[in-house]
Order: C-alpha cells, then sequence, then structure tokens
C-alpha cells in the first residue's frame, strides 16, 4: 500500500445569489427563518435534565478521591458529551440544509454572551436556553459552510431598525419602537 498526501488550493468560484433567506435568532427553537419552517430545536439539554440532575447527586455524595467517585465523573461526562453531540449533529444537519438551498442569509449579529448572563437588579437571564440553543456555534457552521461553496452570510447589526422599516418604501416609522406591535401600516404608502 501507499499513501501519498496532496496539498492543493480549493479554488471557490463566486456565486451570483439567486435565493435568499433571513434568520432571526429564537429562545425556544434555535430560529425563525423568512422563506423557511422553523429550526424546531429539540432542546437537548432540557431533555437530558434529570438524568444529569440524577448523576451530579450522586456524585457529590461520593467520597472525594475515591475510584468510585472517579467513575461517577465519567458518568456525568459522557452524559454532558452525549448532550453536546447531540446539539452539534442537529446544528450541522441545519447548516447545510440551509446552506445547500441558499445563496444568500442574512442573520441578526446578536451578542449571545450578553443575553445569558444574569441581569442587575435580580431580573431573569435566559442562560440555560441561549446555551442549549448553540446559535454562536451554529452561526460559524453556517458561516463557513456557505464560504466553501462561494455563498455569503451577511450579519446585520443588532441596532438596525428593521421593524421599524417599511418593506416597500423604506420609511421609518418611529412608533413602532414599542416591540410589541408587530404589524403596522406605512403612513407613506400604505
Amino acid at each position: 500500500y501507499i499513501s501519498m498526501l496532496v496539498e492543493y488550493e480549493n479554488q471557490i468560484l463566486p456565486v451570483i445569489p439567486k435565493t435568499f433567506l433571513g434568520l432571526d435568532f429564537v429562545m425556544h427553537g434555535l430560529y425563525v427563518a423568512s422563506d423557511e419552517e422553523d429550526a424546531e430545536y429539540p432542546d437537548f439539554l432540557r431533555t437530558a435534565e434529570k438524568r444529569l440532575a440524577k448523576a451530579q447527586r450522586k456524585l457529590s455524595q461520593k467520597q472525594k478521591g475515591s475510584h468510585n467517585r472517579e467513575k461517577q465523573r465519567l458518568r456525568v461526562a459522557i452524559l454532558h458529551e452525549k448532550v453536546a453531540n447531540q446539539r452539534q449533529d442537529f446544528l450541522h444537519k441545519k447548516a447545510r440544509y440551509l446552506a445547500d438551498r441558499y445563496d444568500v442569509i442574512g442573520i441578526e449579529d446578536i451578542s449571545v454572551k450578553a443575553m445569558a448572563k444574569r441581569k442587575k437588579g435580580g431580573k431573569f437571564s435566559f442562560g440555560k436556553s441561549v446555551a442549549d440553543n448553540g446559535w454562536n456555534l451554529f452561526t460559524n457552521m453556517l458561516e463557513y459552510k456557505l464560504a466553501w461553496q462561494g455563498k455569503q452570510l451577511i450579519k446585520i447589526d443588532k441596532w438596525y431598525p428593521s421593524s421599524q422599516l417599511c418593506h416597500v418604501c423604506g420609511y421609518q416609522n418611529h412608533e413602532t419602537k414599542d416591540l410589541s406591535v408587530r404589524e403596522w401600516d406605512c403612513p407613506k404608502c400604505g
């Protein structure tokens, strides 16, 4: 047998965009798409939570430095690894599916890390939900999978007033700063 290693430059030809998609981050479900069905993320961490809690409870009851504690620590690590692998598999499949179907995908460039932090004053945080989604991992996967095919991922600034703009004439309605207003009629073009 002969084994040969060859290195070559991958020549990626740019694609003329014909199909476009917009994605928006959602806490429960990964994303909402403009022309596609929602992701319907299975919440792998939430489904494994009871098993993880039970295994971690057993771990905390074991004597430090014992052989049984080490075995239980490995069981907990395996459960965490399984959740991570399930998440990664799901995100890879979703990213590949979208990269194959669309030439340009636009996403909002949000700070997931800031969303996961606990707010001052004891207000709620979305730490576990945001961490379970893996949005940053998903956007990284989407970016390189699109780049491999000569396609584009466009990150839109988080302060861009997309919900205030009319999609027909571009008029900016300042009365829609309240996020509970989801539908409005344009005073300029109707």
